[in-house]
């Protein structure tokens, strides 16, 4: 019997890509730009429910903390809405 699995390289790639950009989040979240924080973000909560300003909220299926509302700083993200993203992403169970 064959099995075949119809996964394509962009998936792979985009699925290594989010991987390494979480590392970097974990490892130095004061050196982490502002379009792979989004990238993440996107991944895990969906589009962004504003644009056109310095701000991108992003829908959670709780109310409160930990918040998904990330900000543009000269290309960089803010280091501790980097650290906001990664305990969301840990309350969607998530192994980080």
């Amino acid at each position: 019997m064959k099995l075949t699995v119809n996964i394509s390289i962009d998936t792979i790639y985009r699925m290594s890509g989010i991987d390494k950009i979480l590392g970097q989040m974990r490892r130095e979240p004061a050196n982490v730009r502002f379009g792979d924080l989004h990238k993440v973000c996107e991944k895990y909560f969906g589009k962004s429910r504003n644009s056109g300003s310095s701000h991108s909220i992003f829908k959670t299926p709780w109310q409160g903390d930990p918040r998904v509302n990330i900000q543009n700083d000269k290309g960089k993200a803010k280091a501790y809405q980097v650290k906001q993203v990664l305990l969301a992403i840990e309350r969607l169970g998530v192994k980080l």
